[in-house]
């Protein structure tokens, strides 16, 4: 039990900028249960967005919207996004793949960094303003955070790492599919409210393979960088598929 404690206390040291004024022990047994903890990190930052946007229901949408992925970025200390701008960096040099990695690794975030920053933040408020339109269902805001980090969680798991060094190889000696399964746990629960969300959760799985067989075929392998990336881009995935769903929904004839 006190390891689960621990593993709760570690996943939100990490993945948030909330403070913790505890210094956990850094064993593998913490390490699972910190990986297991993700999606459940997932919800709290979920819960505060979703909390945020009914409390601003009578604001404009833009703003609402804004606010909202404000608070998303904020929360997260915009750890993740440092993936996604190094990534495109490396993908956008079209060098060779050793050339690649170093890029990586740089500290400097590049023209092509910056560009995906920006599109992606634009298209994740875009989304939730319009999602915020469709009067979508309460569960969205909060299942996507956590869906979205147990996207990393399973390529964390699944996918070798290019290295035999780093935080994300470190993490990988302590890790199973099992903890991938246990990781779902809190998540499937909420489904059984909103059924829908067995459909987020398949299509996550189809994101997670496909960024799986483009890191392998890229990289040779992932990094830390590229789990993060995963969360981000898990994310922007969902929100498009609920976008085309309720889209979908309010022009059908049928009404669904």
């Amino acid at each position: 039990m006190k390891n689960a404690l621990f593993g709760v206390l570690l996943a939100l040291q990490f993945l948030t900028r909330v403070p913790v004024p505890f210094a956990c022990p850094w064993t593998p047994a913490t390490r699972r249960w910190a990986v297991r903890s993700y999606p459940l990190v997932g919800l709290f930052i979920g819960s505060v967005l979703a909390l945020l946007a009914l409390a601003m229901h009578n604001v404009p949408m833009p703003i609402t919207a804004l606010a909202v992925l404000g608070v998303w970025v904020a929360l997260s200390g915009g750890l993740h996004l440092d993936g996604v701008m190094d990534i495109a960096d490396a993908l956008g040099s079209n060098q060779p793949l050793a050339r690649r990695w170093e890029i990586i690794k740089d500290p400097q975030i590049g023209s092509f960094g910056m560009l995906s920053m920006v599109f992606l933040l634009a298209w994740k408020g875009v989304l939730l303003w319009a999602l915020l339109a469709y009067n979508a269902p309460w569960w969205w805001l909060l299942v996507i955070p956590a869906l979205g980090r147990w996207a990393g969680v399973a390529l964390l798991v699944l996918t070798p790492c290019a290295q035999q060094k780093g935080l994300a190889w470190s993490w990988q000696q302590s890790l199973s599919g099992q903890d991938v399964a246990l990781a779902l746990a809190p998540i499937v629960l909420i489904a059984l409210v909103a059924p829908a969300i067995v459909l987020m959760m398949l299509t996550i799985a189809i994101f997670v393979l496909l960024i799986r067989w483009l890191m392998l075929r890229l990289f040779n392998g992932i990094n830390g960088d590229m789990v993060g990336a995963t969360i981000e881009g898990g994310e922007l995935w969902l929100l498009i598929l609920l976008w085309s769903w309720w889209q979908f929904a309010t022009v059908s004839p049928l009404g669904i």
